[in-house]
């Protein structure tokens, strides 16, 4: 039988939201050009344009990983090396993907509080070597929100923007929560973005209520030349463009993409103030978008999992991840809250 229950494992657990659903309907209609050049992928990369208040260039790819690795390619040789937190996504969750797409740019893994890296340990990582035996780091990658569910300040990106050009490295971001860090921030995406620094975003669709697809941003213009080539060589040219553009198109248009990342983050913070109030149930990090991290006993742990509840315990930090998402309803979380409950007494 299929359990098609709400879990909390993960954001990419839930199916599509009605808006991007109803656009990709609209999509639907008849014949359009194939490879990107129909009306609702130059409609959508427009908007991205409008949104972050500049020309960029905008490219859309199936999932993360690719959005990821062929973005980190496009900044570095196979000689180079990426900057990054030791919990990131590139490091922990893409089968070694980045290096793969980039043959060969090594990771160079970081500590920081909180999931997050700091312009003093990126400067610290620069300039411990700087011999020709090292791999030269060029890239700074950094992950909004963090890993950890922990948002990087305004005040934070541009003192890493300082040492990025202090040390002529560029800035990628991992958005996978871009709209989550958005609603919680209350900042402008530009503000957020190139404005603090940052040359490429990844801007995640799949956890904010599409099926699928991931846009990467440019708003360094000259890093994306010939980067269509590069998604074309790497199976990431969709055929059927506008089955990815179209949902992207029904986010934006609508407002939907900060709306879902608002209910979410909203959840999220009522699951955690709920924990809070539990003996024996301790948060492990400021909960400050949609992930709410926390140890519980392991007889608790194993007497959800027996009661069918689905959620990640291999983040790399010990502890349980509950991850709200764009339909996460309170009578939900409050059946996981009852189990924890009863799991404990």
């Amino acid at each position: 039988m299929i359990n098609n229950l709400e879990q909390f494992a993960s954001d990419n657990y839930s199916g599509i939201c009605p808006e991007a659903m109803d656009y990709m309907i609209k999509a639907n209609q008849g014949s359009a050009p194939a490879y990107g050049n129909d009306e609702w992928t130059q409609k959508a990369t427009d908007y991205f344009r409008e949104l972050f208040e500049i020309d960029c260039e905008v490219f859309f790819t199936f999932n993360g990983t690719a959005a990821n690795s062929l973005s980190l390619a496009a900044l570095c040789q196979s000689y180079h090396s990426v900057i990054c937190h030791e919990t990131a996504h590139i490091e922990t969750d893409e089968c070694g993907a980045p290096e793969f797409a980039s043959n060969g740019s090594k990771l160079l893994l970081a500590p920081g509080k909180n999931g997050k890296l700091t312009a003093q340990v990126i400067a610290e990582m620069v300039t411990k070597r700087a011999d020709i035996h090292y791999p030269k780091p060029k890239v700074i990658s950094i992950t909004q929100a963090t890993e950890l569910g922990t948002l990087y300040s305004i005040a934070e990106l541009l003192d890493i923007q300082e040492v990025a050009q202090k040390y002529n490295l560029k800035i990628h971001m991992d958005g996978a929560r871009f709209a989550n860090a958005v609603a919680a921030m209350n900042k402008t995406p530009a503000e957020m973005t190139w404005k603090s620094g940052v040359d490429v975003l990844c801007f995640c669709g799949t956890k904010n209520g599409m099926a699928l697809g991931e846009a990467i941003i440019f708003f360094n213009k000259s890093l994306a030349e010939d980067f269509d080539y590069r998604c074309k060589q790497a199976g990431q040219l969709a055929s059927k463009m506008r089955f990815i553009s179209a949902p992207w198109l029904g986010l934006l248009e609508t407002g939907a993409w900060l709306k879902n990342a608002r209910h979410a983050n909203q959840y999220a913070a009522y699951l955690e103030n709920e924990l809070l109030n539990i003996e024996n149930a301790e948060i492990m990090f400021p909960r400050e978008a949609n992930a709410v991290f926390v140890k519980l006993p392991e007889q608790v742990i194993q007497h959800l999992k027996s009661r069918d509840w689905q959620f990640y315990t291999f983040i790399g930090v010990g502890g349980v991840r509950f991850m709200c998402s764009w339909n996460t309803t309170k009578q939900r979380i409050d059946e996981l809250l009852r189990d924890i409950k009863g799991a404990i007494a």
